[in-house]
């Protein structure tokens, strides 16, 4: 039996916006739950109390489609019983308008509108939707036993390519120490660069973190392009290792090793201040792009950016943001304490 029905499966459904005919059934060995349009719970009916508890998410740029495409996957197999679930997961189709689009937005980048920020675009579709998708995360984590793992990872692709095709985003975590095991799965997930944000953000990952205490990262696994024509060879050690994940076939280092990760903190963002701001880069120059020591970087009304010292890099440049808002993140290598 097919619970989507008309439609094929739980992606093409979103993107129809239709309603399943149940809203809860089970498999011999998962219990389903859709919660609402993108929104599906799955839960092992063998489950394990202290097991992880992930959330995953993509889609929150509507035109990022590969990894839409390698999570609707696994939500099939899962479904058929031909990959066991060993752990609750809730599976989040972010912007579901910009999907059926083919854009990154409608109104506003959602990305930019967690943690609250969504009440300064009130006029905005994607704000009304990262309020839901807030509510679905801590209403999933507030329901994980006590002493679970509570795992978020946000995939997505990045629109201008990556001297480090892979890499991921670890949210500012105050006071928390950065959790070693979850590097070494990015390792072996064939993400080998991370950067350690140094301040808060309004991503869904921030969030995540920082109010349901999630390990919570931002995925961006290649180069964003529409439905179908993606090349999903690409993505098979991000696919890998969360359907060994899933499954419970991963068993956590006890000493886990980060020796092949590239480390990196953001040392300034780049403001566009005003409409006479200039970015000196290429359009299609790519995330980690070294910036030699002495280089304009940009430059705006009484404001000069200038690199500093051959180890900077930068990370999503685009002068074509609204005034007031970043530019580009200037980044150097890190390290962890």
């Amino acid at each position: 039996m097919n619970p989507f029905a008309p439609a094929r499966d739980f992606l093409d459904l979103t993107l129809q916006g239709l309603t399943p005919q149940q809203a809860a059934w089970h498999t011999p060995a998962l219990q389903a739950q859709w919660l609402g349009h993108g929104l599906l719970q799955l839960t092992p009916l063998a489950a394990n109390s202290q097991q992880e508890q992930i959330l995953l998410s993509t889609g929150i740029h509507g035109n990022e489609t590969a990894p839409i495409e390698i999570l609707n996957s696994i939500v099939n197999d899962l479904l058929a019983g031909t990959l066991p679930l060993a752990c609750r997961i809730l599976v989040v189709l972010g912007n579901i308008p910009a999907m059926q689009s083919g854009k990154r937005f409608v109104d506003y980048d959602m990305n930019r509108l967690f943690d609250g920020a969504h009440a300064k675009q009130p006029d905005a579709s994607e704000a009304r939707r990262a309020v839901a998708l807030e509510q679905a995360a801590s209403a999933f984590f507030a329901t994980a036993p006590a002493g679970a793992p509570r795992r978020h990872y946000d995939l997505h692709t990045a629109i201008r390519g990556s001297v480090f095709e892979r890499f991921a985003i670890y949210p500012f975590i105050h006071q928390r120490p950065h959790n070693r095991e979850q590097l070494a799965w990015l390792r072996a997930a064939d993400v080998d660069t991370v950067l350690l944000h140094s301040k808060p953000a309004a991503t869904y990952s921030y969030y995540t973190s920082e109010r349901c205490g999630a390990d919570a990262f931002t995925l961006e696994l290649g180069k964003a392009r529409p439905f179908g024509q993606n090349d999903l060879t690409r993505f098979t050690g991000i696919e890998h290792a969360l359907r060994e994940l899933l499954s419970g076939q991963r068993q956590p280092a006890a000493n886990p090793d980060i020796s092949g990760i590239r480390l990196f903190k953001a040392k300034y963002d780049i403001i566009k201040h005003s409409g006479e701001f200039v970015l000196h880069l290429a359009d299609d120059v790519e995330n980690f792009t070294a910036l030699p020591h002495g280089m304009t970087i940009a430059e705006d009304v009484e404001v000069r950016y200038v690199a500093d010292g051959g180890e900077e890099r930068i990370l999503f440049p685009n002068p074509k943001v609204g005034v007031g808002l970043r530019a580009g993140i200037v980044i150097e290598p890190a390290s962890l304490d």
